[in-house]
């Protein structure tokens, strides 16, 4: 078992305060905005075995199967197949969608044959992984996420009371259910900037002044002005989770996180297609391949009973739970069979012969066996094979 250091992203969007009050040390003044435990080459995380730090890739990469298990290994490849996070939103996300495994395969292979860098600001496909995520709350935290229905997004865009507006209100109610939706998003995004730019500031002042149900929209204006991905965020289901709800974005679903903190827990990818609200590269045509326009409320789960709560996903790269350690319970003996990080939000519980505050994580090998004891919240994020 490895105590991780791990690398804090200084996203714009980044809230300034809730990482380091959850770590308890001073703010630096600037966006603090995620946090990364894994070993994704981009910030892997870093640990010490006695002979100075190294990173956790470079660790999994001399001796995959020590590391990940031969299970894992054989199903996943030689990596590990999560990336776990703190997110902490201070500001709006980019709305986004992200890619199914097919999908990303062939859009990956395309652009390097055409000979797009890497690194390249127009580039799509960093990876040739899909991207499926979990956000599970620590705090009240606000998203977008999957489209209403067309009647539903309709009365909205109509109680704004934009001329510029209506011929979306019509398209919506004109079509069957991703006709509409397609129709609109598809407007939205190739209007002309110029014009679209007075519509979202007429709808900003209609929303700031309307309020309730418009509020989360009108807010979005303070941080995008002008922006097309304010109208088409007003397809969009508006969610708030509490501290320990969270909720499953799998592949093609719109969406975009707007404020609060939470742990998030994702496949091992860098694939974002973005629809707006970002300064950011948005391809259109791309962007169109991969929505999946059917509308549907966003299924938030809530923890069960039990000394592991876990969040249920469809899919195996990743498995998220829970420990909730009170004062007097017994030690939780963790199973063994796979690779896992060991998460503290809250208390000092104990993971084996370590304490653990909050913030700080640890990575256990398959094979090792794990008692968690004390008091304190601790995330577990594993994979299933």
């Amino acid at each position: 078992m490895d105590r991780l250091t791990n690398t804090i992203r200084p996203y714009a969007w980044g809230s300034t305060t809730a990482i380091p009050e959850l770590l308890g040390v001073q703010p630096t003044g600037e966006p603090q905005a995620e946090m990364w435990m894994g070993a994704h080459p981009g910030a892997p995380s870093r640990l010490d075995r006695g002979a100075g730090e190294v990173s956790l890739s470079d660790v999994i990469a001399a001796d995959p199967e020590r590391e990940l298990g031969a299970a894992t290994v054989a199903k996943f490849g030689p990596r590990l197949p999560f990336l776990l996070k703190l997110l902490a939103a201070g500001a709006p996300l980019s709305l986004q969608v992200h890619p199914d495994l097919d999908q990303a395969k062939a859009g990956f292979a395309d652009e390097e044959r055409r000979g797009v860098p890497i690194d390249a600001g127009h580039r799509n496909y960093k990876d040739a992984n899909h991207k499926p995520e979990m956000i599970c709350a620590l705090t009240p935290f606000d998203g977008l996420c999957g489209f209403r229905a067309p009647s539903e997004a309709a009365d909205l865009l109509a109680g704004l009371e934009v001329d510029s507006l209506k011929p979306y209100v019509d398209l919506l109610h004109a079509h069957p259910e991703e006709a509409a939706l397609r129709e609109v998003l598809t407007a939205v995004l190739t209007a002309d900037r110029t014009e679209m730019a007075r519509t979202v500031a007429e709808a900003a002042v209609a929303a700031e002044r309307l309020g309730g149900r418009y509020a989360p929209y009108a807010a979005l204006v303070h941080d995008y002005p002008g922006d097309p991905g304010v109208i088409a965020a007003m397809l969009l289901n508006h969610v708030r989770l509490q501290p320990g709800e969270a909720m499953f974005l799998g592949a093609g679903v719109p969406h975009a996180y707007i404020d609060g903190l939470g742990v998030e827990l994702l496949a091992n990818s860098d694939n974002v297609l973005r629809a707006g609200l970002t300064p950011k590269h948005v391809d259109v045509p791309e962007l169109l391949k991969i929505v999946k326009f059917a509308s549907g409320d966003p299924a938030v789960q809530r923890p069960e009973g039990g000394a592991e709560e876990v969040y249920e996903t469809p899919i195996d790269e990743f498995r998220l739970s829970r420990f909730v350690l009170a004062p007097g319970g017994a030690p939780q003996l963790l199973p063994d069979e796979t690779p896992q990080i060991l998460l503290c939000t809250a208390g000092s519980p104990q993971v084996a012969e370590l304490s653990l505050a909050p913030g700080e994580s640890v990575f256990v090998p398959p094979g090792e066996k794990v008692e968690l004891s004390g008091t304190g919240t601790v995330f577990r994020a594993t994979v299933i094979v």
